[in-house]
């Protein structure tokens, strides 16, 4: 990581990191985080990424953490709890520089309001393993943040696309399944939106405050896989019963809650403006680049 002036480090250069450091690195800011694996770290090489596999700290990135002035942590809790913390808590409590701590968690969370929007408010009633453990994460950060007087917030993120990972790409690979549940709605962000509220709040960082960040349309998914073939101009695969559609743990958590999340917040306390501020804009853009 480079002496200037300020410097962001990622612990997991992923999705969301690497579109918020290509957003700041125009501004001339020094990037460096983490990645799992020697594949992830020649993939991310551009980004100075350090090998970090989550069991251990290690002094090349708690060198950098001396240096950074803004911290983004997308890892997502494990079952041992949250391995940044685990391994870095009592470091980042002495990082003087700190101007900024982003914590990305989901609006899972907030369990199954059958529809009903929620805001920053609502109470957490998470119903996967992963949500409660992501829950007990946010309130480990909060804490830290009031203990140590860090600058913590916390960002409760939607379904996330963009270019490379999205359902048009599903689509042309054949992985895409639309799956039946009447009266289902998921939110979604775009990955420049949401990297665009996170620069928005390290410019107006406010400690302890958590944001949702959606889009303005909840839709059906059968919905948005339906426009993304009308866009290839493909046949949509057939519909398959919630009840009969053999999914994974994690994207059988995804459907077994329904909520509309509101992103008010945002808008009003960090002034985004959503560059695609529903499903079929933000393909549309991506169908345009392909």
């Amino acid at each position: 990581m480079s002496d200037n002036s300020n410097n962001l480090f990622c612990f997991g250069m992923g999705f969301t990191a690497q579109a918020l450091a290509k957003r700041m690195r125009r501004h001339e800011w020094g990037v460096a985080g983490t990645c799992r694996s020697v594949d992830k770290k020649e993939f991310c090489e551009s980004l100075f990424p350090l090998l970090f596999d989550g069991t251990q700290a290690t002094e090349e990135i708690c060198d950098a953490l001396n240096k950074a002035t803004h911290l983004l942590i997308s890892i997502p809790p494990q079952p041992s709890g949250d391995v940044v913390l685990k391994n870095f808590g009592s470091k980042i409590a002495e990082c003087e520089k700190l101007k900024w701590i982003g914590y990305i968690s989901s609006t899972g969370v907030y369990g199954d309001t059958q529809g009903k929007w929620v805001d920053e408010s609502a109470s957490t009633q998470p119903v996967t393993k992963l949500n409660m453990l992501r829950v007990e994460a946010e309130n480990q950060w909060l804490n830290m943040a009031k203990e140590y007087g860090l600058p913590v917030m916390v960002f409760r993120c939607v379904a996330i696309y963009g270019p490379g990972r999205n359902l048009l790409a599903s689509v042309r690979q054949g992985r895409a399944r639309r799956i039946e549940k009447p009266g289902l709605v998921f939110s979604r962000i775009h990955v420049e939106d949401l990297a665009q509220t996170l620069e928005a709040s390290i410019k107006n960082p406010k400690s302890g405050e958590i944001y949702n960040v959606s889009d303005d349309r909840p839709s059906p998914p059968s919905e948005t896989v339906e426009y993304a073939c009308k866009l290839l101009n493909v046949k949509p695969p057939p519909l398959i019963p919630f009840e009969l559609a053999e999914l994974s743990e994690i994207a059988r958590g995804f459907y077994l809650t329904c909520k509309r999340v509101g992103n008010k917040k945002i808008k009003e306390e960090l002034g985004v403006k959503l560059k695609y501020p529903d499903y079929r804009s933000g393909l549309d853009a991506i169908f345009k680049a392909m």
